[in-house]
């Protein structure tokens, strides 16, 4: 064996040398850079040109959304980020948990490389995944954050990943992490977090709406198991905190365009709750690891006013994971399994 052979041989299950960087990429859905007509147009164009979003031929969808969608959605879409915007810092909420996130994970994962990047707008997996190579990474886990795998998320991350990389001479080790619908530790944080905030209320719901994004209905008949991920993660979680069905029931929200989505549907049933009596109601969104305008425009905000017009007296929405310790447990989690014979085990305690 020649000398060069020699330096270069390591058992299989020996850590990688410092030469050889370790990259952790937690990717999100995407925002616009500001509250502004253009600024959304110009993600709203990017998100919706995506096929794995909508899959109509190119002929009848792209006359759509240029002649129509990006022409008039921009402005409302505009008014309610305006709602949500955090002045203090000029970023949407999503951008900012999701960047807290990666501060979080970075502090427990000392020896990794730890970023973020949207899968729409700025900053691009793309840019970030160069940005990780430049910085010595060999090795990159990918985990898009959401927590139900769905082709029109999950995926669309993996297309991106991929698309990036094939421009590169020199590619980094890739891999990424599967979705997380039943990871205990998932579960486990959604019922803390949700303990959490009940406790810091002076009335207790009579129901609690479990709302994930919808999906159109022909998606799931193609075989997205997205549906199936997130009927579990309900039922995971109602076991966790006691809940009957009755007094926690599945909806979908999010309702885009006039085809069949999945059912039912968030507004109608805040709607069905309080014409039944219902005058206490919260909701908790377990599909969104960090607040956003479908948590806190779309459900805080609008699903409030219409359950208080409807009946109601009393509603909270249960805040996302967001930086919440027991969110970085999770990702530490998903992160250490993940890069398996690539970073040693976490230290026993």
């Amino acid at each position: 064996m020649d000398k060069t052979h020699n330096d270069d041989y390591r058992p299989a299950d020996h850590p990688p040398t410092p030469a050889e960087q370790i990259g952790v990429l937690i990717v999100n859905l995407g925002t616009p850079d500001a509250p502004e007509p253009g600024a959304v147009r110009r993600y709203l164009r990017e998100f919706l040109s995506d096929e794995r979003i909508v899959d109509l031929p190119r002929a009848l969808w792209l006359p759509v959304l240029y002649g129509v969608i990006l022409n008039f959605r921009p402005a409302a879409a505009a008014r309610n980020y305006q709602k949500i915007w955090r002045a203090e810092s000029n970023e949407s909420p999503l951008r900012y948990f999701t960047r807290a996130q990666s501060d979080a994970l970075g502090a427990r994962l000392s020896s990794v490389t730890v970023d973020w990047a949207m899968r729409y707008g700025a900053p691009s997996i793309a840019a970030r995944l160069a940005a990780m190579k430049e910085a010595g990474c060999t090795r990159i886990l990918v985990i898009p954050l959401y927590p139900q795998y769905s082709a029109t998320t999950t995926a669309s991350v993996a297309d991106a990943v991929f698309d990036a990389i094939k421009a590169m001479r020199w590619q980094p080790a890739i891999r990424i992490a599967p979705p997380y619908h039943d990871e205990p530790s998932y579960i486990s944080a959604l019922a803390s977090i949700t303990n959490r905030h009940l406790r810091t209320l002076d009335w207790a719901p009579e129901r609690v709406i479990i709302s994930f994004h919808g999906l159109p209905q022909r998606y799931f008949d193609a075989g997205d198991p997205y549906h199936c991920h997130c009927a579990k993660t309900a039922r995971l979680l109602r076991e966790a905190m006691g809940w009957s069905e009755d007094f926690a029931p599945l909806a979908f929200q999010s309702k885009f365009g006039r085809e069949k989505w999945l059912e039912p549907a968030t507004d109608a049933t805040i709607e069905k709750l309080a014409g039944e009596g219902v005058k206490k109601l919260a909701v908790i969104m377990p599909g969104f690891v960090a607040d956003c305008i479908e948590t806190l425009e779309e459900i805080d905000i609008a699903g409030r006013e219409s359950f208080l017009a409807a009946g109601g007296a009393a509603f909270t929405a249960i805040p996302c994971l967001n930086d919440a310790p027991e969110a970085i447990t999770l990702l530490e989690t998903i992160a250490r399994r993940e890069t398996a014979g690539w970073l040693p085990a976490a230290p026993r305690k």
